[in-house]
């Protein structure tokens, strides 16, 4: 099993900024993908922003230009440095994990932490 525990949301005000962090309890190096999505009371998560065990990233059309996901193998940790926030983007932002084994990678399991509550004010 892998456990994922999410820190640093908090309160900003519109154009500030946060880093959330996600520690795994497993060597990133373990995981196949990993990602942060966000939820709205009322509204379906969505994708933000996700980095491969490569290296390769992605973002949500709307974070480009202000996101960044990235790595610290040695801590197990995965970090989203959200600059220039909306209020829109008030959220619980979640880490997940994508693990792959069997034939071929023909498994895939999922895990998710917590979250972290952002809220982001006008």
């Amino acid at each position: 099993q892998v456990q994922l525990v999410e820190s640093g949301g908090g309160l900003v005000q519109a154009g500030g900024s946060l880093r959330l962090a996600c520690v795994a309890s497993v060597s990133i190096f373990s995981i196949n993908a990993m990602g942060w999505y966000r939820q709205a009371p009322g509204k379906q998560r969505e994708l933000v922003a996700t980095i491969t065990d490569g290296g390769s990233t992605s973002l949500t059309d709307s974070a480009k230009g202000r996101f960044t996901i990235s790595r610290d193998n040695a801590k197990n940790t995965v970090y989203l440095q959200m600059n220039s926030l909306k209020p829109e983007e008030t959220a619980v932002y979640y880490c997940n994990a994508v693990i792959k084994r069997g034939y071929r990678d023909s498994l895939s399991l999922t895990y998710w932490g917590q979250g972290t509550q952002v809220a982001v004010s006008s």
